[in-house]
């Protein structure tokens, strides 16, 4: 069984930043996608950030320009670096990791949640 741990969430100002991690171990010859997705109560689940295993990064247009993704292969941790937080990017995010080698299929394991709230 894979485990996805997560840290670095917490409280910060508007403006401020934080650095999230989330480290995989487990059963584990390659992770093909990595991410994060965050969720508030009231609305669906956003994607936040998701890297390949190549480097191939996408972010939505929320995020863009403030947050930085990025993946130590050799380590199978991922990392959100969040810079410019805006209250309506509190939420718990969830990072994860696709184990599957192809488009067409998905093998995804979830790490356990890290809140992130941005208040004065």
């Amino acid at each position: 069984q894979v485990q996805l741990v997560e840290s670095g969430g917490g409280l910060v100002q508007p403006g401020g930043s934080l650095r999230l991690s989330c480290a995989a171990s487990g059963s584990i010859f390659s992770i093909n996608l990595m991410g994060w997705y965050r969720q508030t109560p009231g609305k669906q689940r956003e994607l936040v950030a998701r890297i390949s295993s190549g480097g191939r990064i996408n972010y939505p247009d929320s995020v863009k320009g403030r947050f930085t993704i990025s993946r130590d292969n050799a380590k199978n941790t991922v990392y959100l670096q969040m810079n410019s937080l805006k209250p309506e990017d509190t939420a718990v995010y969830y990072c994860y990791g696709d184990l599957s080698t192809t488009r067409w299929e998905s093998d995804v394991y979830w790490g356990q949640g890290t809140q992130v709230t941005v208040s004065s």
